[in-house]
């Protein structure tokens, strides 16, 4: 590199770029952190290789290229990370078993400021929310890598095909099946689509649907809860792959095996473009609140139909920015603003 100045504007200029190289690394590997590490994997080959970067396209798509090579290096010992309820069949509260799986094996989590850039256009910015919900990205890991790709960059950030072809170093004609291909194996997911059309910013029923379900959690009331769910509500834990269905079974789960979790804490925050909260639980021994999961919520007309609990909060709570204790006593209830 050249002089201080010059290295000092280039580390800008390549650093306006992270969070969108963020969520397309996201949607390619479905890990938080494996993303943020490709991102800064590419960062750096980015700066190191500069001088030979001779401007044939834009700084951006150039840095596409790249972040494109180093998550298809990355995807290829073949892991497709999912949910709980791509891997196994629902499980009866009866039959209800915690058994961990390995942190490769999930999708995990990741909050929206770290993937979604601010755009103006309302339009732009609910696709993008739409392409960082759970089920779209456990739809995606079930593509080819290359596939995956295509699918991101044609139809998430809408490059052309010939734009496409470039950065992959192929024809239009391979990226307009590729493209085909991937199209179809999404369709026939029917999870795949908008979860629920949560609005942006949420509309005042929706916003009071989070209100009373923070009541009704932080109370542990399981009747107002019932009232909340969809009958075939879904609701998962990772890194356990018991998941489970409906009602009488959750709200089963969480007054039995999940029965340490009543008069917690809820804060709202925002996760995978879907309302979410960090869940405190009370804490016997040393008073106060514990963190326990950061829960991402899916809603469908006016009910919530997926109720997913990430449990691995040494992980999550620093990747959200949360405290890993909160003060207080038990019963003092935390309203959502």
């Amino acid at each position: 590199m050249g002089d201080s100045a010059a290295t000092a504007d280039l580390d800008v200029a390549l650093e306006k770029h992270r969070t969108e190289l963020t969520g397309y690394c996201y949607r390619m590997l479905g890990s938080s952190f494996e993303a943020e590490d490709a991102v800064q994997d590419t960062l750096v080959r980015a700066w190191r290789s500069y001088e030979k970067f001779e401007g044939r396209s834009s700084l951006r798509s150039w840095l596409y290229r790249i972040a494109t090579n180093v998550c298809l290096d990355m995807l290829t010992a073949g892991n497709k990370r999912a949910r709980p309820m791509d891997l196994t069949e629902s499980t009866p509260l009866a039959q209800a078993a915690l058994s961990p799986r390995p942190d490769s094996t999930w999708l995990e989590p990741m909050p929206d400021a770290r993937v979604l850039p601010a755009v103006q256009d309302p339009a732009e910015a609910a696709v993008a929310k739409e392409t960082v919900r759970l089920a779209f990205m456990a739809a995606l890991q079930q593509l080819p890598p290359k596939q995956r790709a295509v699918l991101i960059l044609r139809e998430v950030l809408a490059w052309k095909a010939s734009e496409v072809a470039e950065l992959l170093g192929t024809t239009v004609a391979s990226v307009n099946s590729a493209l085909q291909r991937a199209r179809a194996t999404l369709a026939e997911r029917a999870d795949a689509g908008p979860e629920g059309m949560v609005s942006d910013p949420m509309d005042e029923e929706q916003q009071k649907l989070l209100e009373r379900y923070v009541e009704a959690f932080e109370g542990y009331d399981m009747t107002a809860l019932t009232a909340l769910l969809h009958e075939d509500a879904i609701m998962t834990m990772p890194p356990f792959d018991l998941w489970l269905r409906g009602t009488a079974d959750i709200t089963g789960f969480m007054t039995t095996l999940g029965a340490s979790c009543a008069r917690s804490r809820l804060l709202p925050v925002q996760a995978n473009g879907l309302p979410a909260f960090a869940h405190y639980k009370p804490d016997p021994e040393q008073g106060g609140f514990s963190p326990w999961a950061v829960q991402v919520l899916e809603i469908s007309e006016g009910r919530i139909t997926g109720f997913h609990c990430f449990l691995d909060v040494q992980r999550w709570f620093p990747l959200f920015g949360l405290p890993l204790r909160l003060e207080g006593e038990p019963g003092q209830i935390q309203k959502c603003p």
